[in-house]
């Protein structure tokens, strides 16, 4: 064995270095030490940093708002890059610690309502603070609910039917604001539904201070800080009265979701050059338009309205896109929304595109506008035109996902109206109704039928909606 020593020791020798190799490779994977590969900044470029952030401090964004939007995405688009370089270095270093500061007081500068949390309201931190309390690598659903008995009943029928119809396994969180939202006694009966497993509340006030928020009574507003304060790190926000045809875990499979972080859903193509006003703010405020923008019917011809977010798909782990969500729940904070936001849009709809689009995160839209499900038209059983009173979306293959709107054929006449949509119609031309009370429809397309499969979903949802409602009554 040691008659040879030279070929022992080289032998020896490669065997080490290979080791130490193997070992570096290693280190230099790991998640948890990334910072050591990644110089500390330079004396030079804190000093920078730190000036930009003292300019902000000194100038920061007032009342009024309507032309600050721009601005609030500049001074994001710096907290983002500020936000990846602190977690790049040694948050134990001198600088390190130097740029945490900087970029808490700037986000907290910036987003007033990350200020005071109720949780910890002496925290220098709470930007950090915020991001610590998400589950690292965790998805789920979010579902605001809160207002009255409808809202309840919604949220009924959207949580038994994701979980015995679709099978749905991801955990689900509804948020509210306060008790007088969402009493104790509501959230018991939600919870004790046949089916309402996996489920959790959060009171959204015992995230956010509600000084500049006033949620209680913000209708809309509460939805971008549900999503914003959920433990989830990866999250489905859904409307309550959104209604599945698949289970929504293939929205985190969707090709645009994986590759962006965020993934939105349009609204119908209606009324072209009806809102001069609403397009020249937008032209005003976004300067330099991104890709995703520029792919836009609203951007490019016109159309009015943009997002439908009864279903809104974001990965908070991403820096850009939690930095992105920030600018959409700024916008709607009590004084941006009242001024703003709810004045040249429908409540928080265009607030989730405009927040990521001017925060400079990436994001993607459904490749279809929202198309159309409900009931068909025509003469001598040739069904030219399909209505109702919800828009329907599909998914990257151009199969049914999801509506809004309910189970019922028209919640707004009747309560107990629950039906089974027949046809579908996608990328053809909308007729608004009249009024609220008349149906919208769609032609100039192909009429698709429901699948027998899409056909069962409903009807067992319907099935288990009225099982929902007796439940509900029987507690009430």
């Amino acid at each position: 064995m040691f008659r040879d020593p030279p070929r022992a020791l080289v032998r020896l020798s490669i065997f080490g270095g290979l080791s130490i190799i193997l070992i570096l490779i290693t280190w230099k994977g790991s998640a948890s030490l990334s910072y050591s590969w990644t110089p500390p900044i330079s004396e030079f470029e804190l000093k920078n940093i730190s000036q930009k952030a003292k300019e902000y401090a000194e100038n920061p964004v007032q009342a009024p708002y309507k032309s600050t939007f721009w601005e609030v995405g500049q001074r994001s688009r710096d907290l983002s890059q500020w936000l990846s370089k602190s977690d790049k270095v040694d948050s134990t270093s001198k600088v390190g610690r130097q740029l945490r500061d900087v970029t808490e007081i700037t986000a907290q500068h910036l987003f007033p309502f990350l200020r005071n949390p109720p949780r910890n309201p002496g925290s220098k931190t709470p930007l950090s603070d915020l991001r610590h309390s998400f589950d690292r690598g965790s998805r789920g659903i979010v579902i605001p609910v809160g207002g009255g008995e409808q809202s309840v009943r919604f949220a009924g029928h959207l949580i038994v039917s994701l979980r015995k119809v679709l099978g749905c396994r991801l955990p689900i969180q509804i948020v509210y604001a306060g008790d007088d939202d969402l009493p104790k006694k509501d959230r018991d009966r939600i919870a004790e539904l046949d089916g309402a497993s996996d489920l959790e509340f959060l009171d959204i006030l015992a995230i956010f201070d509600d000084t500049t928020l006033k949620l209680k009574d913000g209708g809309w507003a509460i939805k971008a800080f549900a999503l914003l304060g959920s433990h989830f790190e990866e999250v489905i926000l859904l409307d309550a009265d959104a209604v599945f045809i698949q289970q929504p875990e293939r929205l985190f499979a969707q090709k645009a979701y994986i590759e962006k972080g965020a993934f939105l859903f349009h609204d119908r193509l209606l009324w072209q050059h009806a809102f001069k006003e609403r397009h020249e703010w937008w032209k005003d405020q976004i300067k330099e338009p991104s890709a995703e923008m520029n792919k836009s019917l609203v951007w490019t011809e016109d159309y009015a309205e943009e997002c439908d977010s009864g279903v809104v798909v974001l990965n908070k782990a991403r820096v850009s896109t939690l930095v992105g969500l920030l600018h959409v729940a700024w916008q709607n904070t009590y004084d941006v929304r009242e001024e703003v936001t709810y004045r040249q849009g429908h409540g928080d709809k265009e607030s989730w595109w405009l927040g990521l689009e001017l925060g400079g995160s990436s994001y993607e839209f459904e490749s279809h506008y929202g198309s159309m499900i409900g009931w068909g038209e025509g003469t001598g059983g040739n069904v030219t035109k399909v209505c109702s009173f919800v828009i329907a979306h599909t998914d990257e293959k151009g199969k049914l996902l999801w509506y809004n709107g309910s189970l019922l054929k028209n919640k707004r006449v009747d309560p107990d109206g629950y039906e089974v949509p027949e046809y579908w119609m996608m990328d053809g031309k909308w007729h608004k109704g009249r009024t609220k009370d008349d149906m919208s429809c769609m032609t100039d397309t192909e009429v698709l039928e429901l699948t027998a499969e899409e056909k069962r979903v409903l009807r067992e949802s319907i099935k288990i909606a009225k099982e929902v409602d007796i439940a509900l009554k029987g507690t009430a």
